[in-house]
């Protein structure tokens, strides 16, 4: 399954992807970077940026500043992952930032009910311009 993440709510792309990975569907996941997360745009940098500073870079905790390693890491989030069942469904997933050469020709999937016509106002971040406030490459 290829999903399209243009203009898709993380969240409920999140579910969605992680439900059909672990039913032992094989899950792509292309324009990683045009997903939205909702609300405040102040609100969300600073709610990731406390997560960067939790830690020492050294020791962790490692997250990552891509476009394509923020999907992965929100839809680990709604994965058993600890369990091997979770971890075989982790597999299964993968996120690229854009369309690549090979899935150019394919035919993509969208999730109907995560789309950012559902939102009731306009407050709401691309996971791109979430990257760039991150410091990472979109």
């Amino acid at each position: 399954m290829i999903i399209d993440a243009k203009h898709t709510i993380l969240g409920r792309l999140a579910t969605h992807a992680a439900k059909q990975a672990l039913l032992g569907e094989d899950v792509t996941i292309v324009n990683a970077e045009l997903a939205v997360v909702t609300g405040d745009k102040k609100g969300i940098v600073q709610a990731y940026q406390r997560k960067y500073a939790r830690g020492v870079p050294a020791k962790g905790p490692f997250i990552h500043r891509s476009s394509d390693r923020l999907v992965k890491r929100a839809i680990r989030g709604m994965l058993p992952y600890k369990t091997p069942r979770g971890r075989e469904a982790l597999k299964k997933i993968v996120c690229y930032a854009g369309v690549p050469e090979q899935y150019k020709d394919r035919e993509t999937v969208t999730v109907e009910k995560a789309g950012i016509d559902k939102l009731p106002n306009n407050k709401y971040l691309t996971i791109k311009q979430l990257s760039k406030h991150l410091g990472g490459s979109p």
